[in-house]
């Protein structure tokens, strides 16, 4: 059967994102790729990722070296396919994936994917009918499910997680390794068989051990943070008390968005204060029972994150963004969380978070943090965040005064609990105290707007108590 050569193409891993750089390959010229298998790491300006295949082959030839930054469209390596398996030609030959002349006249045309056999399930006009995101491929290769068989309701008809996770529920999408003309009895996994797999999944992660000493609050929920650790390479100049260190595509990214975020944000800044002697006594209550029954730790974040989505919804303005000439207010609620590393701090998102009770917020704190801390967020998780929120109390801070997450609105930040002397009714007791500290962008939200927005989530701390339910 006769070959053909396909350029694997840098694809649009995010809307906000034009470039990568190519940290790791973790295939060589030589070795098989199979269809969605990942070819190489890249480092995003928001989070490493995994570049899989969208051909099935040999590769032949790199075109981005380690450490290289290449463009969203361009070819980053050549695979050597099967003519049967190509999906479209383009123009260019050999010489556009960068061979020799006497390959090129050797080797047949190039092709570039992914594209899709045309099937009646598919609109092979959309213009982005042909752009899967990793996340697709993983989803997709993860169920073996035939992406040229899924018909994309995203914008210009692309393909998205959902399509997918329809067409493996409806049993529609054929597998992705099996000929056309495979019989019904190798057909795609029914859904039933998809849910058994998903259960059997989540059986497998075990919970954490309750033995184990855990922080009383933050996001760093099984350790006491890390300090960085700093490679020094060469040596000392002489006389030179100073050594350089290299600023990573991460560390520039954060540079990047601070500069923007101050100096296209006019700031404000607006504190209360709050007494939460309540929530620590209904945590201390509750924290053994749930780490029993949950495996994870309970911390304050929970807690904090519904009285905030809460106040969101009586005030949907902290929700929003600023557009020029309008001020767009999102519908969906989607907290984006501070939660840092090593050497940087990155922001994923609770997706629909005024949707879940005390209990699902804990575990989805509990998940996002954990990845964070291992390095397995996908480009999805960082995505759709309206509204920040960040324990700075963890580190014992009890005032500080957050950066806004462009393009949001306002960021809050909930401080150190203290044990403070406060007057009640003219009488003088010891309570647990907290500061919240909210940054505001002045261009939407003015005091009066986030005084009410801050004493609602006042209101809403305060409220908790021994009938409060975490389900």
């Amino acid at each position: 059967m006769p070959k053909q050569l396909t350029e694997i193409i840098m694809p649009q891993l995010a809307e906000s994102l034009v470039t990568a750089t190519v940290e790791r390959w973790l295939k060589q010229p030589g070795d098989k790729v199979e269809m969605y298998e990942p070819l190489c790491e890249l480092i995003t300006e928001k989070v490493n990722a995994e570049l899989p295949s969208t051909a099935r082959g040999v590769l032949v030839k790199i075109l981005v070296g380690e450490g290289e930054t290449i463009d969203v469209g361009a070819p980053i390596c050549v695979i050597e396919t099967e003519a049967a398996e190509m999906y479209a030609e383009i123009p260019g030959g050999a010489a556009a994936a960068g061979l020799p002349a006497t390959e090129a006249q050797e080797a047949p045309e190039p092709v570039r994917a992914p594209a899709a056999a045309p099937t009646p399930a598919a609109d092979d006009n959309a213009p982005m009918r042909h752009r899967f995101s990793p996340a697709v491929q993983s989803l997709a290769a993860e169920h073996r499910v035939d992406l040229s068989r899924v018909k994309g309701t995203g914008a210009g008809g692309r393909i998205t997680r959902a399509d997918v996770l329809a067409a493996v529920q409806s049993g529609a999408a054929g597998s992705a390794d099996r000929p056309s003309a495979a019989p019904a009895a190798q057909a795609a996994p029914t859904a039933p068989v998809a849910q058994t797999q998903v259960q059997a999944q989540a059986a497998q992660v075990a919970p954490m051990d309750p033995r184990l000493p855990v922080r009383s609050s933050g996001l760093h929920l099984s350790e006491s943070p890390r300090i960085p650790s700093v490679e020094v390479e060469g040596q000392e100049l002489p006389g030179r008390g100073e050594y350089m260190i290299d600023v990573t595509p991460i560390r520039n990214t954060i540079a990047s968005k601070m500069r923007q975020s101050v100096t296209e944000i006019p700031h404000g800044w607006m504190m209360i204060e709050v007494d939460v002697t309540n929530l620590v006594v209904l945590r201390n209550k509750l924290k053994e029972e749930f780490m029993k029954r949950e495996g994870i730790n309970l911390t304050y974040m929970p807690f904090l994150c519904k009285a905030a989505v809460s106040a969101i919804k009586d005030y949907p303005i902290m929700n929003s963004v600023w557009a020029t000439d309008k001020i767009i207010v999102k519908r969906e609620i989607n907290l984006s969380l501070a939660v840092g590393t090593e050497d940087s701090v990155i922001t994923p998102v609770i997706r629909n978070a005024d949707q879940k009770s005390i209990a699902g917020l804990a575990h989805e704190i509990d998940d996002l943090a954990r990845r964070t801390r291992e390095g397995k967020l996908k480009l999805n998780d960082l995505q759709g965040g309206t509204f920040t929120v960040n324990n700075t109390g963890s580190f014992g801070s009890v005032l500080t005064q957050p950066i806004i997450n462009y393009p949001q609105a306002a960021i809050m930040t909930f401080e150190s609990i203290v044990k403070r002397p406060v007057v009640i009714n003219d009488m003088i007791g010891v309570r647990s105290m907290v500061n919240l500290c909210l940054s505001l962008d002045h261009r939407i939200l003015d005091g009066v707007i986030c005084g009410r927005f801050l004493q609602r989530v006042k209101e809403n701390l305060e409220s908790y108590g021994s009938d409060t339910k975490l389900y």
